[in-house]
């Protein structure tokens, strides 16, 4: 089944940032749009920000003033509900409450043809809880556009235990006519992006509490290291500590209280201190007008080596070895284990282990543990921990000779980037596993609508299954309850080789 026909009228339920951001991306599809408020004023307030978006992108260039009219001369506003009943497809796009969602859609149920699709904008809501109120449940299928609407490209596409696969098809074809990138979910709790990014920000929080790092440290570990485009703690104050600790608090709910989604007492306290974030002044960083934060930390200049030993293959961390080569540092290559030896100190990419665990192991005088990256070549910081002080300080020489900033933790299971990655490929795994969405839908849904610059499962297959699991384990023998239970799905990767891709 196709889209709706480029000359069919759309109905949005919903005047707020979301509902006129999808009036906005339905006109500029060609549409004639029907935009519905129940507060009076919020239509007539919506459009004209549309307006002032749409005369900013005319002063940039990006948008040529012919088309500015044609696409405003589109919107309609509507003081009723019932104006909206020649609509094809009907958006609701209210506030995220079930018993207003379930009233309004049931109300619009009773106003639209029979053959029109109704599509609710719900970011966590049970779309079988709020298709109740329908005497059609088969007409409703999720389309939940990310903020803001006309410049997020994904849309995940949200099908019910009843909804109707046409249905389901002909919103996913509407929104890549109107130039979106449209995925498939099931009705699970979170559906694919809120689900699988849960980790980005629990993992952050946890660090933070168990002390092996400050904020700004973490953030720039997995925003320079990992290639994420901000730091979960940046990322929250912009979201707001309100809204994000809800939605953890949400999903938690809906998954029977998994240790997985526990939410963060450290958040909780920041919400009822009123510190939300940039929209309050204040979150985990300051931001007014004379606000300092500090820098992520950075090891102090420590020794050039005198030698560097390669022993073997680098596993991920390939990119360093080449690194190495190519700078002015006198390098030899030997067979081995794959192991960096810097004047004699071994350094190895976290496996998962503790430095002090995994050196008692395999039975090391001096063990530094580096971190995960993105690209170990590209990337401008490396976390580092374990070691005695002259350890560390050999390791941060090296680093620092390769043009890299070094950031010390406290030596820890997994590290910062590495644990992270796990988890975020453990609920991505389990989301699969539930058959919630394909591997190829989550990875897409991560990068094209949080801006993650690796799918989790992508990066999965190229650390390797095995040492996520590992980390993993590790982490779930800690006193972190059942936090860290491994995914069937991800340690059957694990015990059999296999990839997602």
């Amino acid at each position: 089944m196709g889209s709706i026909p480029a000359d069919a009228v759309v109905g949005v339920a919903g005047a707020g940032v979301m509902g006129r951001g999808i009036a906005q991306v339905a006109a500029a599809a060609g549409h004639r749009v029907l935009l519905y408020d129940s507060r009076p004023g919020a239509v007539e307030e919506a459009i004209d920000a549309i307006a002032a978006a749409l005369r900013s992108r005319v002063a940039k260039g990006r948008l040529p003033e012919s088309r500015r009219r044609r696409i405003l001369s589109r919107l309609i506003a509507c003081h009723d509900l019932s104006a909206l009943a020649p609509s094809a497809l009907v958006v609701e796009a209210v506030a995220e409450d079930l018993e207003v969602k379930r009233r309004l859609l049931a109300e619009l149920e009773s106003l639209a043809a029979a053959d029109a699709v109704l599509a609710t904008n719900t970011s966590s809501l049970a779309l079988g809880d709020i298709a109740e109120g329908l005497a059609d449940p088969s007409r409703l299928a999720g389309m939940h556009f990310f903020n803001p609407a006309p410049a997020m490209a994904l849309v995940e596409v949200v099908s019910g235990k009843d909804t109707d696969p046409a249905v389901a098809d002909k919103v996913f074809a509407t929104a890549a006519a109107w130039g979106k990138c449209p995925v498939r979910a099931a009705a699970s709790p979170g559906f694919i992006v809120n689900r699988v990014a849960r980790p980005f920000y629990g993992e952050a929080l946890r660090l933070l509490e168990d002390g092996v790092a400050d904020a700004a440290t973490i953030d720039g570990i997995l925003r320079d290291g990992g290639g994420f485009p901000m730091g979960p703690f940046a990322l929250m104050d912009l979201i707001g500590n309100d809204v994000n600790h809800a939605v953890t608090c949400s999903i938690h709910q809906a998954f029977g209280g998994n240790p997985r989604y526990r939410p963060s007492p450290l958040q909780k306290s920041l919400v009822e201190a009123g510190r939300l974030g940039r929209k309050s002044g204040g979150g985990f960083f300051d931001y007014g007008q004379d606000a300092a934060n500090p820098p992520p930390s950075a090891a102090p200049p420590g020794p050039r080596p005198a030698t560097v030993v390669i022993e073997g293959g680098l596993g991920p961390a390939h990119g360093l070895a080449a690194l190495a080569e190519q700078s002015d540092l006198a390098v030899e290559r030997k067979e081995g284990g794959g192991v960096l030896l810097v004047d004699g100190v071994a350094l190895k990419l976290t496996d998962g282990r503790s430095a002090k665990d995994r050196a008692r192991a395999e039975d090391l005088a001096d063990l530094v543990h580096f971190d995960l990256a993105l690209d170990f070549g590209a990337t401008g910081r490396m976390a580092i921990a374990g070691g005695r002080p002259g350890a560390v300080r050999a390791a941060t020489g090296f680093f620092q000779a390769l043009g890299k900033e070094v950031s010390v933790i406290r030596d820890t299971p997994g590290m910062i980037v590495m644990a992270t990655v796990a988890m975020l490929a453990n609920e991505a795994a389990d989301a699969v596993a539930a058959g919630v969405a394909t591997a190829a839908d989550v990875d897409t849904a991560m990068v094209r609508g949080v801006n993650y610059p690796l799918g989790p499962l992508h990066w999965a297959d190229r650390v390797g299954a095995e040492r996520l699991v590992r980390a993993l384990d590790t982490l779930a023998a800690g006193a972190h309850g059942g936090r860290y239970q491994t995914s069937p799905l991800l340690r059957q990767m694990a015990a059999t080789g296999g990839k997602f891709f």
